[in-house]
């Protein structure tokens, strides 16, 4: 039975472009008010809350498949570090401009195919890295120039994330979308309350008696963030990746329209030509990808 239903996987895509940045935003908000460590915790909690009476209701269990468990912790952690540096960022840049300085992934995730994995790639996509790396230059170097070296956090949310996708594509065929991330969810909840209480310091003086607004806040949080990777691993059964994948830089501008809305934010001039230099490639490199999968498809049927 063929399940594609492009529209409803665009739409969906579309959700996720939406919510990540709203996710996004919230933290930036909190960031001030609550202390790192709670904001990640808050997030997985959430996250394994909702995916876990999920997953029983498909009548699944919890059990890894056989060599799954050790790839899962490294996923986890990966997933950790990655939203950590995100929130971090977010307090010191633009909304914008940490959405398009993170989105340098995809150059950097062609290089480790290519340097670790052995995949071929040619000329025109390594031009297009190297074009995506000036262009996430431009947006770094105004603000390099506001806030020094947290301008780099970004940097390394992309490399934190190309990583974590790597090890993702090694398990996801061994393991539903859904139980993955409840188990992620559960795994990461653990590992931060072990964290926790070997360095208390990491939570500060977390106080319970925060303003409705804050909980109401904290709850969106894990919720939109939540939501959003249930959005783009539907929109991926309903869709081909190859006609969603070019609709994730919508992200950037409603991550734009969200910082304007919200925190007044605008990219300056050269980082807006960065912005747009860094998209460019990054669709090229898309657009190439998908003409060389379907080259290499049409060929056994030409012969």
């Amino acid at each position: 039975m063929n399940d594609d239903r492009p529209f409803l996987g665009v739409m969906l895509m579309l959700a996720f472009c939406v919510l990540a940045p709203l996710g996004d935003s919230i933290a930036k908000l909190l960031g001030g008010a609550v202390a790192l460590g709670v904001l990640i915790f808050v997030r997985f909690g959430i996250q394994a809350v909702i995916l876990l009476p999920l997953v029983l209701l498909k009548k699944q269990n919890l059990r890894l498949p056989k060599g799954i468990l050790m790839w899962t912790l490294a996923r986890t952690v990966l997933h950790i570090l990655g939203i950590g540096l995100m929130f971090t960022a977010l307090q010191y840049l633009p909304l914008a401009d940490t959405l398009a300085i993170a989105f340098v992934m995809p150059f950097i995730m062609l290089l480790l195919g290519y340097f670790v994995m052995g995949e071929q790639v040619g000329i025109h996509r390594m031009g297009a890295c190297a074009v995506g790396f000036i262009g996430t230059l431009l947006v770094i170097q105004p603000n390099f120039a506001e806030v020094g070296y947290p301008a780099l956090y970004p940097l390394g949310v992309a490399v934190v994330f190309s990583l974590f996708m790597m090890v993702t594509r090694k398990i996801a065929r061994a393991m539903d979308p859904i139980k993955l991330q409840a188990v992620s969810g559960i795994q990461a909840s653990i590992i931060l309350i072990l964290v926790f209480a070997m360095f208390p310091n990491i939570v500060g003086d977390f106080n319970f008696n925060l303003q409705p607004a804050t909980w109401v806040l904290l709850a969106g949080l894990g919720i939109l963030g939540t939501l959003a990777h249930l959005f783009m691993t539907w929109s991926l059964r309903f869709a081909p990746a190859s006609t969603v994948a070019p609709m994730q830089y919508l992200e950037i501008p409603f991550g734009t329209a969200i910082g304007w809305l919200i925190f007044s934010d605008l990219p300056n001039g050269l980082a807006a030509i960065g912005i747009c230099i860094t998209v460019a490639a990054g669709l090229y490199i898309i657009i190439r990808e998908q003409r060389l999968s379907k080259l290499s498809q049409d060929v056994p049927a030409a012969g």
